[in-house]
């Protein structure tokens, strides 16, 4: 296992689901090894906004950091005990975390006019700290194995982890991610919603554009390249504006918010133990940093 990959185990196995672009949250979702969270300067109102019933359930950028910092000190005080020296991961201020639905139903006004369909460029924060997660896969033999032992679950991971929670297993966010991609998916054939992406078609088709919803336009192959093309930053632009005048998100978060509503009272048992124990975590992780004054 590569050590930044290891970062799996050590923030709780967190995903971020909800931060991920909904034109991918259909997809199989890969294991958490960056945060990308867009600076919030680019959100716009409504989306930044955006607070879904199933939110509760999993961890957002804010709260995985808070873990990773807070384990981070609890390892660097085993590495020193060891005789090892253990640099801290860099800090990722509030102003830097993007909101976790920003790109629901695709993309977003602020974000159309500057980068069409691409996501902006992550803040230096957040660059700075994939950077450092980056650095700890050179570290020499001796301090992997002190730090991640050989499994990389071992070492002084493990022992920060028991220091901070005991024997309480890390949150398994795999009934969220499951039904977070189910409700998108049904809320997509509500009639309501159906309504108003055909607003949203007709007004597009008006533009010259013939694609069969939101989420297509921000899919699609023609915006596989280094950087936003004239081409794509006009079609995210026409997007935006045929959104709002369909009320296309508005309309699209009131049913599928309803229908997230209905899966949690069907799966209340799995969803409660998992929020109880990332709730958990979350309680001694703060608890940690407090006491060191982060």
């Amino acid at each position: 296992m590569s050590l930044s990959r290891a970062r799996a185990a050590t923030a709780l196995a967190l995903l971020v689901a909800t931060s991920a672009t909904a034109c991918t949250a259909l997809e199989e979702k890969p294991a958490p090894a960056r945060h990308t969270g867009a600076p919030a300067p680019y959100a716009n109102r409504q989306a930044g906004q955006l607070k879904m019933p199933l939110d509760a359930y999993a961890s957002n950028d804010a709260e995985t950091y808070a873990v990773e910092d807070a384990q981070d000190i609890l390892m660097r005080r085993c590495m020193n005990n060891l005789g090892l020296e253990w640099k801290a991961l860099p800090r990722v201020p509030s102003r830097d975390i993007g909101p976790p639905n920003l790109r629901r139903y695709g993309v977003v006004a602020a974000e159309a006019v500057r980068y069409g369909y691409h996501p902006p460029p992550d803040p230096a924060s957040v660059v700075r700290r994939n950077h450092a997660w980056d650095e700890r896969e050179g570290l020499p033999a001796a301090v992997q194995r002190a730090a991640y032992g050989p499994s990389g679950r071992g070492g002084c991971l493990k022992a920060a982890q028991h220091q901070l929670v005991g024997d309480t297993a890390p949150p398994d966010y795999h009934a969220f991610n499951q039904l977070t991609g189910t409700a998108l998916d049904a809320s997509r054939h509500a009639p309501e919603v159906r309504r108003a992406v055909r607003g949203w078609h007709a007004c597009m088709a008006k533009e010259g554009f013939d694609y069969p919803d939101p989420l297509s336009a921000a899919g699609s192959q023609r915006w596989n390249t280094a950087e936003p093309t004239p081409a794509e930053r006009h079609t995210a632009r026409a997007d935006v504006a045929c959104q709002q005048s369909a009320q296309l998100v508005t309309v699209w978060a009131a049913a599928e918010t309803r229908i997230q509503r209905q899966l949690i009272r069907h799966h209340t048992d799995r969803l409660h133990e998992a929020e109880a124990r990332k709730n958990r975590w979350l309680t001694a992780a703060y608890r940690v940093l407090n006491r060191a004054g982060s």
